[in-house]
């Protein structure tokens, strides 16, 4: 992104999620001592050394509404639905136990009384994808979208409805229908 501002202060948890969806400068595993340990951790751009670089900690900032936006396009959207869900303990088990038979995983899930909707790594082979939409049609319906997007708002989640107000009408303003959301047990990520 041409336009894309240096982040200059972030938390820990905030800096994880990043660089799942997209920020590839420091894994998060490489971050749990310091974490554990409490010691801020200072990243710098080597091209640019006298910059003063993002500082990632226990606290981030927590006076700002959206920390970063991150996008992975191109995904696969897939939607489950099934009355068999419907107040049923297991449903999501066998759901679940086809995604580990064909070796597919998933990136981001939601889920309501009849349905799920997971998008799916971009890394998952055609195969792979057929194989369980094959599986999951023995006992729900199985629709696949392709050529979508994931947004993520990297934000304080205690925020969500002022960061949800003012994205969705920027989304209304330019005609953007959401197909799916998803806020997880992670609190700076919608």
């Amino acid at each position: 992104v041409k336009t894309a501002l240096p982040v200059s202060h972030v938390s820990y948890e905030e800096a994880s999620e990043l660089a799942y969806f997209g920020a590839q400068v420091l894994h998060p595993i490489a971050m749990q001592p310091a974490l554990h340990a409490d010691i801020p951790v200072r990243v710098k751009n080597s091209y640019n050394p006298s910059a003063p670089g993002s500082l990632i900690d226990n606290v981030g900032n927590p006076r700002r509404m959206v920390t970063a936006i991150t996008c992975k396009r191109n995904i696969t959207l897939m939607d489950i639905t099934s009355l068999q869900m419907l107040g049923a303990y297991g449903f999501l088990g066998a759901v679940f136990a086809d995604f580990e038979k064909n070796k597919v995983s998933v990136d981001v899930l939601a889920s309501s009384e009849v349905s799920i909707s997971v998008t799916l790594d971009k890394k998952q082979k055609e195969n792979d994808i057929k194989n369980l939409r094959d599986d999951l049609g023995n006992f729900a319906e199985v629709e696949l979208h392709h050529d979508r997007a994931i947004l993520t708002l990297i934000t304080d989640v205690s925020r969500s409805s002022d960061v949800l107000a003012t994205v969705f009408a920027t989304f209304s303003m330019h005609g953007i229908q959401v197909e799916m959301m998803s806020q997880g047990a992670s609190k700076v990520n919608i």
